[in-house]
């Protein structure tokens, strides 16, 4: 089979990545395939570029995967990425493809799902009801309040010591803009982003948070975006008080929402065990592959 592989030209462009992307062809023109790269540009995380491809059923096993593969690797290269990573479904073919092609396997995730119509929706109010001294709640849609963004900007490290195994992952650094452009990306998307945070009452500054991005006509399942006290604030079950609240404030601005998704790193015990005190149902596990570039 000849195997045409064209650079697209992708003009979505953010303030801490740009994408590269690729198109595959048979001898006729049929596209057969596809792959995207996405460069990491701010620092902390402009050594990295992730990986995804995807080759239509009746054309594999016929090299398509590969070609793309080595056009984004080569790309990759030349922008000088240190690592290269790709997801895949556990004991999946793109697991072997990309095993086979000197990825390695660093980190595996457990995705779960709350079902709202079964939830146990009396015990999650009475989590989320319990006082929690020296801490309220505070919720909002869309891009954070101007008298919050320093504050929150700042909870964002939170997420710094998310278990990450041995993804060469680095570090997310957030300013005022980044947070900004980040809900300003869903909102062109059409969706919507649904905000819990804890806020300290002694300072006024908020010390963790978490997001949740539902469907634009607010139906179907929603996705936890990230969930996170700062480590100062830790063992006084804000976690667990922050998704309990965020659950019901679905249900409230979204009532035909049918389910909430998250993942999971499998060494991430804490937040699983959180999520299974909640409700969460595992659905499925995938794995992160990563290809060092030196």
């Amino acid at each position: 089979m000849t195997i045409s592989v064209t650079p697209l030209a992708d003009p979505a462009r953010t303030a801490s990545s740009h994408r590269l992307a690729w198109l595959a062809s048979g001898a006729e023109g049929a596209p057969a395939g596809s792959a995207y790269l996405r460069v990491f540009t701010a620092a902390g995380q402009d050594h990295l570029a992730e990986l995804e491809i995807g080759v239509h059923p009746a054309e594999r096993r016929r090299g398509v995967g590969s070609r793309l593969l080595e056009a984004a690797v080569d790309a990759a290269r030349q922008h000088r990425r240190r690592s290269v990573i790709a997801q895949a479904v556990a004991d999946s073919p793109a697991e072997r493809f990309l095993a086979a092609r000197g990825f390695r396997k660093v980190l595996t995730l457990t995705y779960a799902r709350l079902d709202l119509a079964t939830a146990d929706h009396a015990a999650l109010a009475a989590v989320a009801d319990r006082p929690h001294p020296g801490y309220r709640l505070t919720s909002w849609q869309g891009t954070v309040p101007e008298e919050l963004i320093a504050t929150f900007t700042a909870s964002r490290r939170a997420m710094d010591d998310m278990p990450m195994d041995d993804t060469d992952y680095g570090t997310v650094v957030w300013d005022e803009e980044r947070v900004r452009s980040a809900a300003a990306a869903i909102a062109a998307r059409g969706e919507v982003l649904r905000t819990v945070a804890v806020v300290a009452e002694s300072t006024g500054a908020i010390v963790g948070f978490t997001e949740l991005v539902v469907p634009a006509d607010g139906t179907g399942d929603a996705q936890h975006y990230g969930t996170a006290v700062l480590p100062e604030h830790r063992g006084r079950g804000l976690a667990r008080w922050l998704k309990a609240a965020a659950v019901r404030d679905a249900r409230e601005h979204h009532p035909a929402l049918a389910g909430l998704l998250t993942d999971t790193a499998d060494s991430n015990h804490a937040m699983r065990g959180l999520n299974d005190s909640l409700g969460y149902a595992p659905t499925h596990r995938s794995t992160e592959y990563q290809l060092d570039l030196g």
